[in-house]
């Protein structure tokens, strides 16, 4: 019988969409504050775009973060939910108890009150700024984490269920970061550090789903996911770029300006060092679970451009305690 998790026992108290107030904008803030800070914008930190006036350069940014909480809200949507309402449902590929089943409903709670407020602060800002977000298109990016499952029929469901796995264990700079940098618009700091308190226990809950699958998965099985895992992470942490593209024209860049200032900005060695670092902590969940002695693993990553990740220092995280504290840049 698999084993149990208690941490979701006092969700009822704890989590935010039941303590936490609505998310509100302080108009205040809006012309005197950053909407997003310059490191985590790539074409922002482009010669050309540095060139540029400031109120060009905050279009820019504003433009950004529209992008950051459509995109969270769509992937809340659109991918987390799928699977986890499967989780729920028992239909997910992976055999859990019933608690764990319903702890997985309040997950699809906390993830759709995770994509209900991030769209209702980018309506907040987007009426109190005045700049209008240019359109944004989930699907292209769908498609894209997609075809890791359309490239392996057979493995469909398993992928989309190791897309979820993946994305609810990362820990990005971005949420170590913004919720610190006080030159930020209140209302993005609290919507950062708000999804980071809920996603600690998500994180716990799907390292401990992730340890179950493995276990139940037979040797043929464990062979497959290994030489495609790689292509799940890289394909869930590629920057989506379309909306960068229509602002950078927007603002008046040549069409030429816009396709060399995003191809430099986006460029494939520091996209790839972002995403190592972004799942670090995933790989090293991969690592204790034994993922990497399983033959072709590790040639797989090290072929997708991840250091050898048999051998890698960074640890998985064991503890709620833990996951806090490496979130909040606390922790090696």
């Amino acid at each position: 019988m698999p084993a149990e998790l208690t941490i979701f026992d006092p969700w009822h108290n704890r989590a935010g969409v039941r303590k936490d107030p609505r998310l509100v904008v302080d108009k205040d803030e809006i012309a005197t504050k950053k909407f997003f800070p310059d490191h985590v914008v790539p074409h922002l930190c482009h010669p050309l775009v540095v060139a540029r006036p400031p109120e060009e350069r905050r279009y820019l940014a504003a433009q950004h973060l529209y992008q950051w909480l459509r995109f969270t809200e769509r992937f809340e949507v659109e991918v987390v939910l799928r699977t986890v309402q499967g989780i729920a449902d028992g239909v997910s590929g992976v055999e859990l108890t019933k608690k764990m089943r319903r702890d997985a409903m309040k997950i699809c709670v906390d993830e759709q009150f995770h994509a209900l407020y991030s769209i209702d602060v980018a309506d907040q800002i987007e009426e109190l700024s005045g700049i209008p977000a240019v359109p944004f298109d989930f699907g292209p990016h769908l498609r894209h984490i997609d075809g890791v499952a359309e490239a392996n029929p057979t493995y469909a469901k398993l992928v989309k269920l190791l897309q979820v796995i993946v994305f609810e264990t990362l820990i990005t700079s971005l949420l170590q970061d913004v919720p610190r940098d006080d030159d930020l618009i209140g209302v993005v700091r609290e919507t950062v550090r708000d999804h980071a308190a809920d996603e600690v226990y998500h994180h716990a809950y799907f390292a401990h789903v992730f340890k179950e699958l493995w276990a139940q998965l037979d040797q043929p099985d464990k062979r497959a996911v290994g030489t495609f895992l790689p292509d799940v992470i890289v394909r869930s942490l590629k920057p989506a770029t379309l909306s960068a593209r229509l602002a950078l024209a927007e603002v008046g860049f040549t069409p030429d300006q816009v396709r060399a200032i995003v191809a430099e900005s986006y460029a494939p060695d520091p996209v790839m060092a972002g995403i190592r670092f972004a799942a670090r902590r995933t790989i090293g969940m991969f690592r204790k679970c034994g993922v990497f002695e399983v033959a072709g693993s590790r040639e797989a990553f090290v072929a997708a451009g991840f250091t050898d990740p048999g051998v890698g220092r960074v640890a998985a995280l064991d503890t709620v305690d833990d996951i806090r504290a490496a979130i909040q840049g606390n922790a090696g």
